[in-house]
């Protein structure tokens, strides 16, 4: 009898497909679920607007198919959250001019990735920007797709002329201190190459004084290489050397002159009191000796040689230091109880007229027995316990009764946490103040919790007698508004016009424009066409970009158009930084903002008006590019005071940039009067703007726009920079 053959599957496909095909499908059905879990999760995630899967691009610079951009301008891209940064480089975040790359360098901060050009763009060309997904969030997740944008550059470049808007000392004064740093401030960023020692002289009569020159942000400096000599004019010169980064040159060269002061000044300075007096006792083992002067001295001259310390004859080790009037020695080590120590200031200290002290001059002290026992305690903190409202890039401090050890200052004793989460950061300890200095920005509306433990020890080596904590909940996060189309103006006169009355009007990067005719538009002409609005011999003034107006001739339909658009958003910008739209502001100065140094945030007007008038305002953006002011009056805005020295600026630090500033104002504006000064931000005003008076020859500087929504806007030697 014949076998049975082997059916197909029978005695190798059946085991196979119970023992191998069945789990493999089971395995493949479990990852097509889990696959479609994640995506569920990850729709249910990004609709309800959280970040925690993908991040996201929420906004560039310059926006998706701008156009008349800068050829000297940078790009950025903002994310939704915080990045690695390592993941943003020249291979994440690059540039195309069609299939050519563009080179550059990149770099990251806050929520923003930068690309700078190793050169000039082309002009008239389009550009293709692309962050990939190589770009990834702190947890690793990547981009979901590459993100692009486009834009195209000016179609001309820039081709105004520099100009030097205030020089230290200024022209014609007298009695300038010896030690004195010549500088000059340029109304536009310039090439660093061009400024040095050919370019920027000093010379006493024919001859050339030898120095150091500089160049930082828009300021050239002419150090000296020895004090200058009493009684004696000096002639400062700028030569058509220096150019800016489009290439243009001053129109002339720039001089100015000077004199030194008269007096010779040949008292000597001395030592009017000192820390620990002499003959004192029972000095603390943490005490800093300090000596007090009777005038300013040279800085230079204060040191380990001339500022010494001893115990026994044996010199103690320690730093000197020169603040104000006052010299102060910092021992490496406390001092020993019971101990005599001499300090002495010799005559190699000189003031700055290179005056010595006659002699040498020298006190003692005697140290106490049982040194210092007493424990340090934090006095005060910023914020405040239980404060509300905290700005996002704020950086916790606290200060401590004593001087602390340094050492004991650290992310293990001083601590921020979100709940049960430590938040990462960096402390660091000056004076008598530990900050803590957090790796990203807060989040908006939460509460966090910040711990100094008693770990922390004074320089006698006490510790505190418990941890020290406070709480604190941030505010609302607060973005810039969107501009549109009238972020491409410098000047915008609503219907009625604008006005310039002077030779050194200057509108840089950005254009102007008016609802109006073209005949409202007067003293100046466009930089792109070579167009004249009804200039005069004393009244000519320049706009780097076009004008827009209606007609009749050179404006044209097409122009009132694009003024007609740059006008409704305008109005969208105004209506998006009012009171109603951004509630909350705050008057930390009664109206008066002069003096104050500001965190972001937003400032409104109880009175209705505000003034700078008593000094500069200083924004402080604590080390975030990205933090942002908005200030509303119902009113006016006024920015300085009568009189030749009337004029008054705004002053940004710590990363703070002049496009991130508004101004909300419900009537009219008037910067600086006097003539002078330098105002920063977009100022959307309903009823005009007007800068400096006629007959000011000072330049007015404004970094920003000026746009008025119903009236017009008045310029009188005025440079305007339009934020790019």
């Amino acid at each position: 009898m014949k076998k049975a053959l082997p059916q197909r599957g029978n005695s190798l496909s059946r085991p196979l497909t119970k023992k191998f095909f069945t789990p493999l499908k089971q395995c493949l059905l479990a990852f097509v679920l889990l696959a479609a879990f994640i995506a569920g999760c990850r729709k249910v995630t990004e609709d309800a607007g959280l970040s925690g899967i993908c991040p996201v691009v929420v906004s560039t610079s310059p926006a998706d198919s701008a156009v008349d951009v800068s050829i000297i301008s940078g790009l950025s891209a903002t994310f939704n959250e915080v990045m690695d940064p390592a993941t943003i480089n020249s291979s994440s975040f690059t540039l195309m001019q069609g299939t050519t790359l563009v080179t550059g360098t990149v770099s990251y901060s806050g929520l923003t990735a930068y690309f700078t050009p190793s050169a000039p763009l082309s002009l008239n060309t389009k550009y293709t920007a692309t962050i990939t997904t190589a770009a990834k969030d702190l947890a690793g997740n990547a981009l979901k797709q590459n993100y692009n944008w486009t834009f195209t550059t000016s179609a001309s470049a820039d081709i105004t002329a520099p100009v030097i808007i205030s020089t230290d000392p200024a022209n014609g004064v007298v009695g300038v201190v010896l030690n004195k740093r010549i500088s000059a401030n340029f109304s536009k960023l310039m090439n660093p190459a061009t400024i040095n020692n050919a370019s920027f002289l000093l010379k006493q009569g024919t001859n050339a004084i030898a120095g150091v020159v500089s160049y930082s942000g828009t300021t050239a400096v002419f150090t000296p290489s020895a004090n200058l000599t009493i009684n004696t004019v000096y002639t400062a010169t700028i030569t058509t050397a220096v150019k800016d980064l489009s290439g243009n040159a001053l129109v002339a060269d720039y001089t100015w002159t000077f004199t030194t002061g008269a007096a010779t000044d040949v008292v000597a300075p001395t030592v009017i009191s000192t820390d620990p007096a002499n003959g004192a006792i029972n000095v603390l083992l943490t005490n800093k000796p300090s000596a007090t002067f009777s005038e300013a001295m040279n800085p230079a001259t204060l040191n380990n040689a001339s500022f010494t310390l001893s115990k026994n004859g044996v010199p103690v080790a320690g730093t000197v230091s020169y603040s104000g009037l006052t010299a102060v020695f910092t021992p490496s080590l406390n001092f020993t109880a019971n101990s005599i120590y001499v300090a002495t200031i010799t005559t190699a200290a000189q003031d700055l007229a290179g005056n010595a002290l006659a002699a040498n001059y020298t006190w003692s002290f005697t140290t106490g027995a049982l040194g210092d026992m007493v424990a340090p305690t934090v006095i005060s903190t910023d914020p405040l316990n239980n404060a509300t409202g905290v700005t996002v890039s704020k950086k916790p401090t606290a200060t401590f009764s004593e001087q602390m050890n340094p050492a004991t200052i650290n992310s293990s004793t001083f601590i921020l946490k979100q709940g049960a989460n430590s938040v990462n950061g960096t402390v660091s300890y000056s004076g008598t103040t530990a900050m803590f200095s957090p790796a990203a920005n807060l989040a908006p509306n939460t509460l966090y919790t910040a711990t100094i433990t008693n770990s922390v020890k004074d320089l006698a080596g006490n510790s505190m007698l418990s941890n020290y904590t406070w709480s604190f909940t941030t505010g609302t996060s607060i973005t810039p508004p969107a501009l549109g189309s009238a972020a491409m103006f410098g000047v915008f006169g609503g219907s009625a016009g604008v006005t310039n009355q002077g030779l050194n009007t200057m509108i840089n990067n950005g254009s102007i424009g008016t609802t109006g005719a073209s005949t409202l538009i007067t003293g100046l002409h466009d930089g792109t066409t070579g167009d004249i609005y009804t200039e005069t011999p004393l009244n000519k003034g320049t706009v780097s970009g076009r004008i827009y107006t209606a007609p009749p001739a050179p404006g044209t339909a097409t122009s009132f158009a694009i003024a007609t658009q740059g006008a409704i958003d305008a109005q969208i910008a105004y209506n998006s930084i009012s009171p109603a739209a951004r509630p909350g502001g705050i008057d930390p100065g009664a109206g008066e903002l002069g003096g104050l140094t500001l965190p972001p945030g937003v400032y409104k007007s109880a009175s209705g008006t505000f003034k700078i008038t008593n000094g500069p305002l200083t924004l402080d953006a604590m080390g975030d590019p990205n933090a942002v002011w908005i200030f509303q009056t119902a009113a006016g805005l006024t920015v300085g005071i009568a009189g030749p020295s009337g004029a008054r600026s705004v002053n940004l630090i710590n990363q703070a940039q002049s496009k991130n500033v508004f101004w909300y104002v419900g009537s009219a504006a008037t910067i600086n009067g006097a003539g002078g000064g330098v105002m920063v931000g977009t100022i959307i005003a309903s009823a005009g703007v007007t800068f400096s008076t006629a007959g000011n020859t000072v330049q007015t500087v404004l970094n920003g726009r000026a746009l008025s929504l119903n009236a017009s806007v008045t310029l009188v030697n005025t440079t305007i920079n339009v934020p790019q």
